[in-house]
């Protein structure tokens, strides 16, 4: 049976095209696929990028470069994230480059963390990625200071301050929904009607530990197993059932929501993605109306000194909401989740303190786009988006901005899921790749690989030297800050930097006024328990 329905499409502000749909929909996933070629049939008119395309692109730059650090085809796997610069060429077509990249999935304990800023503390993919782009950020603006051509920053209004060009914009691409909150989402009791193969009765542990629901969050699993240091096979699509995706009178009600709740959700969807936000969204709303038997866990612990996981069986493991630290290597770490840094950024911006200095306004990603995987579209927008819809009295240049959400029906080649569909026996057990992979589009150095929080392959004698570094490790970007504080003329610092004596990395983030009064609303307001790193740790030079 085909249902109908009618969905109007918000092109510019005052245009709109009312389009009618008729959908079969065999599974979750066919539902991604099907709106995706619909949406489609709108890129002539309005030159937009899809889902689809932004995943292919990603997995097209992880795929061309070298072997170091890529996991072990068959037995090891990791997750992908990247930044993607959209930018409008003379001929006023879109074109989207990949900036940065990252893969990766573990983080350092507390006790293993430097006070000379030289070690990666949090290696994974999300974070890897947005390092990188900061790197990427920060050569840009070199260039823009000495009149080199930026692709992306132009003059400010302000005395030494730079602003991102109209027409170019940032989005963010992971492979897997990010650790954290996000990531608490339901498993249905139909199999071919939720994102992974549903619980069987012999997978219930009696004292209501889920092997099979804690065995799916990739992230968990990895920060628990060995470490270990190609090419796309795909999973064979599942069978389809007779799971039809329910286009009503609930779409209408979802496209027509109230002012306090518009507010709260991410922008309303245009062009090319439109349709596919609201079948995802609809999707959400019909499943959740379904019997619900698990919830997927996520491995990141609620932060000390606030509510604790209930850890009751099925529905009443995890609560909501919650800021979460990720675990590490036995001990306990001082990493938020990456849910909780992603709707960090989506306040502050993902520039960072120290670039703030240049910048007349934080830079925000435009979208998030999530690969193939476990997904709910609710979780997404209460974990990035709701949780700090409410922030207000931010400085001039800040503002809420919330991302759209989109998921591509396109896996990543070395997920956990393909990783043990193409296992063989005697080959190993699967695990989780032990290399971090930084790449970002610079001239010098772009390819970084860390394992440990340290250069990859680095001997225990080169340890605590330069050459055991990765090059977005906190101590390196703040040099190649200060390489940039170097080639800027004294006549046009910005004001923030004007006549201060400064030496350490905590000194220069602390005078960044604009963003930290930004970073102390979002605190006061959305995250009071923010986990912040101890001063001693962030003195080096």
């Amino acid at each position: 049976m085909n249902i109908g329905c009618i969905v109007e499409i918000h092109i510019q502000e005052r245009l709109r095209i009312t389009v009618f749909y008729s959908l079969y929909v065999p599974s979750q996933q066919a539902a991604a696929t099907i709106v995706n070629q619909i949406a489609s049939l709108f890129k002539t008119r309005c030159n937009m990028w899809t889902a689809d395309e932004i995943s292919k692109l990603c997995y097209q730059r992880f795929s061309e470069l070298p072997k170091r650090g890529k996991p072990e085809p068959g037995r090891e796997w990791t997750l992908l994230a990247a930044v993607v610069k959209c930018s409008v060429s003379p001929n006023q077509e879109k074109v989207e480059e990949v900036v940065s990249l990252g893969t990766g999935t573990k983080c350092i304990g507390r006790s293993a963390m430097s006070s000379k800023g030289d070690v990666l503390n949090d290696s994974h993919a999300e974070v890897i990625a947005r390092r990188g782009c900061i790197r990427y950020l920060t050569e840009q603006l070199r260039m823009a200071v000495c009149g080199q051509g930026s692709t992306v920053f132009c003059q400010g209004e302000e005395m030494g301050k730079w602003k991102v060009q109209s027409g170019v914009s940032f989005l963010f691409f992971t492979s897997h929904t990010p650790c954290g909150d996000a990531s608490i989402i339901p498993m249905m009791i139909d199999r071919q009607s939720q994102p992974c193969p549903p619980i069987r009765s012999d997978e219930i542990i009696p004292n209501g530990t889920n092997e099979k629901a804690e065995r799916l969050n990739p992230k968990r699993r990895a920060e628990t197993q060995t470490d270990g240091i190609n090419k796309h096979p795909r999973l064979e699509e599942p069978e389809k059932s007779q799971y039809e995706l329910q286009c009503g009178g609930s779409l209408v009600e979802n496209l027509t929501d109230s002012p306090a709740q518009a507010h709260a959700e991410s922008p309303r969807p245009e062009g090319k993605n439109a349709l596919t936000n609201v079948v995802l969204r609809q999707r959400d709303n019909v499943l959740t109306q379904q019997s619900l038997q698990d919830i997927h866990r996520t491995g990141a612990k609620c932060v000390p000194g606030g509510p604790e996981d209930p850890l009751q069986p099925g529905l009443g493991y995890h609560s909501t909401g919650l800021l979460r630290v990720k675990p590490g290597r036995g001990e306990p770490t001082l990493s938020l989740s990456c849910s909780d840094k992603l709707a960090r950024w989506a306040v502050l911006g993902f520039q960072g303190a120290l670039l703030s200095h240049y910048l007349q306004g934080a830079v925000y990603f435009s979208a998030i786009v999530v690969g193939r995987c476990p997904y709910s579209h609710q979780a997404m927008q209460r974990a990035l988006i709701t949780r700090c819809s409410e922030v207000t009295a931010l400085p001039a240049g800040y503002t809420v901005q919330p991302p759209e959400l989109l998921q591509s029906s396109l896996e990543f080649a070395h997920s956990q899921a393909q990783t043990e569909h193409n296992h063989q026996p005697g080959k190993g057990r699967v695990s989780p790749c032990g290399a971090a992979i930084s790449w970002c589009a610079v001239s010098d150095q772009p390819l970084d690989v860390t394992a440990n929080g340290y250069k990859h392959g680095v001997t225990k004698k080169a340890l605590g030297t330069s050459k055991a570094r990765s090059l977005i490790c906190k101590v390196e970007l703040f040099h190649s800050f200060l390489s940039l504080l170097a080639v800027t003329d004294k006549s046009h610092l910005p004001e923030s930097l004007r006549g201060k004596e400064l030496q350490t990395y905590w000194d220069y983030k602390q005078v960044a006024q604009s963003y930290q009064q930004a970073s102390l609303q979002l605190r006061s307001q959305a995250f009071p328990l923010w986990l912040r790193s101890d001063r001693d740790l962030l003195q080096f030079h």
